[in-house]
């Protein structure tokens, strides 16, 4: 099958497309035919090998754990998935990922793919999906009426965050660039603040959650924002505890795991209308490293599509 393999940690420049073995199918796994991949900045972080010391892998490796396809065969203990379903998943990152013809996919990870949206979108969802869910949800138990503040609206972890905070009934403010300021107001934020003109520590109080998707700087300014007893989730650096502590709040980090069950969750949204991905570029197998630039700085909107086979 024709894949995206790197041989060793480097640059876009280790990216090759090549001839690679087809996967090998467990018990409980689905053989997915790959129509559609996304990119993620973790992706090109195992690419660069900033990652090396936490995942072990044995190079060479596919990259890329958002997928949705068809399903082509079936291990023998499979019991709920049939060949020509049409099934999207974030899988194990420590397999062989979907930058690849094909990927081999325990069925626990997978899920039926969003009947009202492309495989293209569906392949947009679940690595973001599931992270804006984990820290929502999951991590600050929102609820109906809840003030959240969402950094990087527009991006393509923030943009799924705006409307799941929406869709469960809470008051919405958004960080983004001047230029995006009309798309997140369209999904569903209250309040757009331009990052680029105003500070955010200045506008918003008393919030119940702030999700944070940027580090630095941005986190530390958002423990003055929090009302007591609220909370900051970051999946970019675990927040100080000492911090926490001293502004009287909450704090949590999240790195998520292949999640079937909140990927059920997400297509029933989407195909009830409450959420649409946001999709910046879209780009061929071959030119992947394009796709891994345009991540790499940071100016993407929405999320980097990969079209790998026919649908």
């Amino acid at each position: 099958m024709k894949a995206v393999r790197i041989h060793a940690y480097g640059g876009q420049e280790v990216l090759t497309l090549e001839e690679a073995p087809l996967p090998t199918l467990g018990d409980r796994d689905i053989l997915v035919r790959v129509i559609a991949s996304s990119i993620n900045p973790v992706d090109w972080k195992i690419r660069a090998g900033y990652l090396k010391e936490m995942l072990h892998y044995q190079l060479p490796i596919i990259l890329g754990w958002d997928v949705s396809g068809i399903v082509e065969a079936t291990g023998k203990d499979v019991s709920r998935f049939n060949i020509g379903d049409a099934v999207y998943s974030r899988p194990n990152i420590l397999r062989d990922g979907s930058y690849a013809e094909y990927i081999a996919i325990d069925e626990s990870e997978a899920a039926f793919k969003p009947k009202t949206i492309s495989h293209a979108c569906a392949a947009s969802l679940p690595l973001a999906g599931i992270t804006a869910w984990d820290v929502l949800v999951k991590a600050a138990a929102i609820k109906a009426g809840d003030r959240v503040l969402i950094h990087a609206g527009s991006g393509g972890v923030g943009s799924l965050a705006v409307q799941l905070a929406k869709a469960f009934g809470a008051y919405v403010v958004a960080t983004t660039s001047s230029k995006n300021i009309p798309l997140v107001k369209s999904l569903g934020a209250d309040q757009v603040i331009d990052y680029r003109t105003q500070a955010f520590e200045h506008i918003v109080h008393e919030m119940d959650i702030v999700f944070d998707t940027i580090g630095g700087e941005v986190q530390e300014k958002s423990w003055a924002v929090l009302k007591q007893g609220g909370i900051l989730v970051s999946v970019v650096s675990p927040p100080s505890a000492t911090k926490a502590a001293e502004h009287a709040v909450r704090s949590a980090f999240v790195f998520i795991e292949p999640d079937a069950a909140v990927l059920k969750e997400l297509a029933l949204l989407v195909d009830a209308g409450k959420m649409r991905p946001i999709i910046a570029a879209e780009f061929a197998l071959e030119d992947i490293a394009k796709a891994h630039a345009l991540s790499e700085s940071g100016r993407a909107d929405g999320k980097i599509i990969v079209h790998v086979g026919k649908p």
